[in-house]
């Protein structure tokens, strides 16, 4: 029996959960040409072809999916293993800042699967807005950051692209006016700048007819059918969905995040950055309008 090389299966599972070979060539940092040789080195170790030509594309074959369950539970076995080891005799304290999406979405699972493999760690986590959290990184007070991107940085681990949303209560608006009605956060916002922009430069009148300097404020008014607002699908959820298309809205710009990481942070607080970083990358990727780099 040959051993399998972890990166082997990696790139695999990144294939089998994005859908194509250049998709998981952004998760796992390769070129498309790298990504390739790897599937053809796996497939030579097996014996069997994992991978099958469908129109442009490749799919799994039958013995590709069942190499992708097993891969998923050796390469969670290996993610537990080199936590557990990292993490039995750490200690100390980590400052995480985060916006308020990704707490409410992706960082719970996350932290939980730190949490226990790091038992004797102190989280200090800070949710909040990205320019007051970046501003406070840049001041050494935050060991890892998941926020707006602001600029770009050489302390940056990953950066994750998504389309900006027009987004309404499910039950519509209360108003039926050709006047575009928003509801923003407080100024200084990414979002809040984007959506005036675009109005601005295609000539539709709006009016800001709510702002909030919080999430569970936006979340409100966007809930009250008083105003549509602009966010990514994390702001998603039971009563929000997507802009009618007869409000015909203009095409809104992707938004980008990044996930930071102190220079010279502590051991505890690069295992959490790196492990962010890997689910992100595989988050993003199984996703088609989301780009990870």
């Amino acid at each position: 029996m040959r051993p399998i090389d972890p990166d082997l299966l990696r790139t695999f599972l990144a294939f089998a959960e994005g859908g194509s070979l250049a998709r998981a060539a952004i998760v796992v940092n390769r070129t498309p040409s790298a990504v390739t040789a790897q599937m053809q080195r796996l497939e030579a170790l097996i014996g069997e072809r994992i991978l099958a030509p469908a129109g442009r594309g490749r799919v799994l074959t039958p013995i590709g999916e069942e190499l992708a369950a097993h891969a998923r539970r050796i390469l969670d076995a290996h993610r537990d293993a080199w936590l557990s080891l990292r993490g039995a005799r750490a200690d100390g304290r980590i400052v995480l800042g985060s916006t308020q999406d990704f707490a409410d979405t992706m960082l719970p699972g996350l932290l939980r699967l730190f949490a226990r493999s790091h038992p004797r760690i102190r989280l200090d986590l800070r949710i909040g807005r990205s320019k007051e959290l970046t501003i406070a990184f840049d001041q050494g007070q935050i060991d890892i950051l998941l926020a707006m991107r602001q600029s770009a940085a050489a302390d940056e681990l990953i950066v994750l692209r998504e389309q900006m949303l027009w987004l309404c209560s499910d039950r519509g608006l209360v108003t039926d006016t050709d006047e575009v009605p928003l509801a923003v956060l407080d100024a200084p916002c990414g979002f809040r700048t984007a959506a005036i922009s675009v109005l601005e430069a295609t000539g539709r009148r709006f009016r800001i007819a709510a702002t909030s300097p919080s999430l569970s404020g936006l979340r409100a008014a966007v809930l009250s059918s008083i105003a549509v607002t602009t966010r990514t699908e994390l702001f998603l959820s039971a009563g929000i969905g997507r802009a009618p298309e007869h409000l015909a809205l203009p095409s809104l710009p992707p938004a980008e995040f990044s996930l930071r990481l102190r220079t010279r942070a502590e051991e505890p607080a690069a295992d959490l950055a790196a492990l962010l970083a890997d689910e992100l990358r595989q988050d993003w990727a199984q996703r088609p309008e989301r780009i990870s780099a």
